[in-house]
């Protein structure tokens, strides 16, 4: 399982766990090291976080994104106005799907009508398809960091080539001599999807 938020500094791993303590460390270094340049990544999909370290720890900290969690959004959320009979609000969002006409004649013809019909298509799809697609995003976690961390290594593009064909031993090999944490994140990151 990789840590939610992880900080490298150069080759070295910094901090790794919630934004509140990487961000912490990471200012941190940054006050004791004015040359010190520090990338905080997001540790599921590898999109990088930024931050404005300016000011004190506090400032920094007060200025981070709160994270969404259910609860939180249903807090945000105004009260909603005191409904009549019908059905009960189930969370459902409404958008704007296109399809063409056959779509929708086949639609119609579905018990429960259009919504159901979709609501069970999407829900097979992801039953069928979910290692496949833990694999699809863990790889593309992988190539957004080797992207940004070691795009000038050496044997880059070859280890990227291994990692999108799933050749674990030549990615782990073409990877060998990297900087240890580099590696380690790497390898954690393109095979998270797989227990050893």
């Amino acid at each position: 399982m990789n840590p939610a938020f992880v900080a490298f500094e150069s080759e070295r791993r910094i901090a790794a766990g919630d934004l509140g303590e990487v961000v912490r460390a990471a200012k941190q270094l940054l006050d004791r090291r004015k040359d010190a340049a520090v990338l905080v990544f997001d540790g599921r999909t590898s999109a990088l976080v930024d931050i404005d370290y300016r000011g004190s720890v506090d400032d920094v900290l007060k200025r981070l994104p709160k994270p969404k969690t259910p609860a939180a959004e249903e807090h945000e959320q105004p009260a909603p106005a005191p409904r009549g009979p019908g059905r009960p609000r189930l969370g459902v969002v409404a958008r704007e799907i296109t399809l063409l006409p056959r779509h929708w004649d086949w639609l119609a013809q579905q018990k429960g009508g259009a919504s159901v019909a979709i609501r069970k298509l999407i829900d097979e799809a992801r039953r069928s398809s979910g290692d496949k697609d833990r694999t699809r995003l863990a790889q593309d976690a992988a190539y957004r960091f080797m992207t940004t961390m070691a795009g000038n290594r050496p044997h880059y593009e070859d280890a990227i080539r291994a990692l999108f064909v799933h050749d674990r031993r030549r990615f782990s090999t073409l990877i060998a001599d990297w900087p240890a944490d580099i590696r380690d994140h790497a390898i954690a990151l393109a095979y998270s999807d797989q227990a050893d």
